[in-house]
């Protein structure tokens, strides 16, 4: 029995978001949605908002932002396998997830970490200057 409801059917969007996989509680669904974070049809929504198929969401997901478009509504939370087919990323989501991960790798977006701790000299000289 196929859990995928059909077209005619009411979900929350924080239920879908849930469903869906992107987030691990509808609680946290919940927050993201009220913290603006997620954005439907590219307007700012409520967590009670019903989901519709054809809607275009755009959410951020740890470092990434994702817009994705809504292909079939469910209310029940499935194996990974059966929630990505709930929604289809459109390639220019795809494309700048994909150049974020590789500045990230190359670290150009964040501050680089330094080579090496300093040596007892350097932690001196430090200390010296914080001191003044």
């Amino acid at each position: 029995m196929n859990q995928i409801q059909s077209e005619k059917s009411i979900i929350r969007l924080d239920k879908w978001l849930w469903a869906a996989r992107f987030y691990k509680t509808r609680a946290i669904a919940k927050d993201m949605i009220n913290g603006g974070k997620v954005h439907y049809n590219g307007q700012r929504t409520k967590s009670s908002k019903n989901a519709e198929v054809g809607a275009k969401i755009r959410l951020r997901q740890g470092n990434d932002d994702k817009e994705v478009i809504i292909k079939e509504l469910s209310g029940h939370r499935q194996g990974a396998n059966i929630a990505q087919t709930l929604y289809e990323e459109t390639p220019e989501s795809i494309s700048k997830r994909i150049i974020n991960a590789e500045a990230r790798r190359l670290n150009i977006l964040n501050n680089p970490a330094p080579d090496h701790k300093p040596d007892k000299k350097q932690r001196r000289q430090l200390m010296r200057f914080k001191d003044f």
